[in-house]
């Protein structure tokens, strides 16, 4: 028996993997925003539900033997469906290109064949782009290159509303789910082409490998979030996000997305984001983007009590000067026993 299924995994997308992302404003290598790596892990995610469903003896993957996504598919199967044989003809066969073409078209596949110039992933959150120009290490895309084009010219500014770290609301349009106004902020601020970089990064194999990528919605959404948060959470809770958010990234990036810890740091980042609430106003330029301020009801730089390098009202300079002195006392002992000053 032939069957297809078509899967919207959208929606479980965000909740199991992009929601934790902006929670811990996670860009791999202060650079990406692990667009396709996220994404590969939802659709093995789903493949393997998928497989549960139909008790199948085997499942495959079109991914090669020289890249992260064949250890992204291998591992999730192995732990979600083990027993369930894995096949995956491009890698053990070693198929080049001209050898799939050749036994498609031996089946009476009627497609363009051309080799594109560019090898472009379009998902949620954002788009990678690979050609003759990430081969090396120097050398940048070509404006043809890049999927979307910039149609906007001058200033815009957009208000982006967050509830409990999520995106709900961008200007004054609401939405019943966040991948919702990810996808309406996605068409305002991708005519600006925003979002564009390259990265260089280290694969779960050992090479390193360089690619462009667009990601209006997600660089826009991270920065926000990431200024919000800088409002209304206190210093020792970014500090310790800080922390997790990079190995969180790392993790999920290497395909590691079924290791119990991240269910812990997932647990943290959601209590972490109980007051970041609030709009976030951001400036939309071509090729570049400006976070102006934020609104919350929760914004911890109050006038009521004081305001940095000009009043306070919440001590006296006497109490600074007795802190000061009891802030560096080891240190202060250290010098005296040490002789170093």
């Amino acid at each position: 028996m032939k069957t297809h299924t078509t899967i919207d995994a959208v929606k479980s997308y965000y909740d199991n993997i992009i929601k934790y992302l902006i929670f811990g404003n996670c860009l791999k290598n202060n650079t990406y925003p692990l667009s396709v790596s996220a994404e590969r892990l939802s659709q093995a995610l789903s493949i393997a539900e998928h497989t549960k469903k139909l008790n199948a003896d085997a499942v495959a993957h079109g991914s090669t033997g020289a890249g992260n996504d064949q250890v992204r598919f291998d591992m999730i199967f192995n732990i979600m469906i083990p027993g369930v044989q894995i096949i995956t003809p491009i890698r053990d066969m070693k198929l080049s290109r001209e050898e799939e073409i050749t036994y498609l078209k031996s089946k009476g596949v009627e497609m363009n064949f051309e080799k594109s110039t560019y090898s472009i992933n379009k998902g949620l959150w954002g788009t990678s782009v690979g050609g003759k120009e990430t081969l090396s290490s120097r050398g940048l895309l070509p404006e043809e290159a890049w999927p979307t084009q910039i149609t906007k010219t001058g200033a815009e500014e957009v208000k982006l509303s967050f509830v409990k770290g999520e995106l709900y609301g961008v200007n004054d349009t609401k939405f019943i789910h966040p991948t919702e106004a990810i996808q309406y902020l996605q068409n305002i601020a991708g005519a600006y082409g925003i979002g564009r970089d390259i990265h260089v990064g280290d694969t779960i194999i050992g090479i390193k490998g360089r690619v462009g990528f667009e990601a209006a919605a997600p660089m826009v959404i991270l920065k926000a979030h990431h200024a919000l948060e800088k409002h209304v959470l206190t210093k020792w809770q970014l500090n310790w996000k800080d922390q997790l958010a990079l190995f969180y990234g790392n993790w999920l990036h290497e395909g590691q997305i079924m290791d119990p810890v991240m269910r812990d740091i997932e647990a943290f980042f959601t209590n972490s984001q109980q007051n970041v609430t609030g709009d976030v106003f951001v400036q939309l330029n071509p090729y570049y983007f400006q976070v102006i301020g934020i609104d919350s009801a929760h914004d911890l730089m109050s006038a009521a009590f004081g305001k940095y390098g000009e009043m306070n009202t919440g001590y006296t300079g006497d109490d600074v000067r007795g802190f000061s002195k009891i802030f560096g006392n080891q240190t202060s002992i250290y010098h005296k026993v040490n002789n170093s000053i």
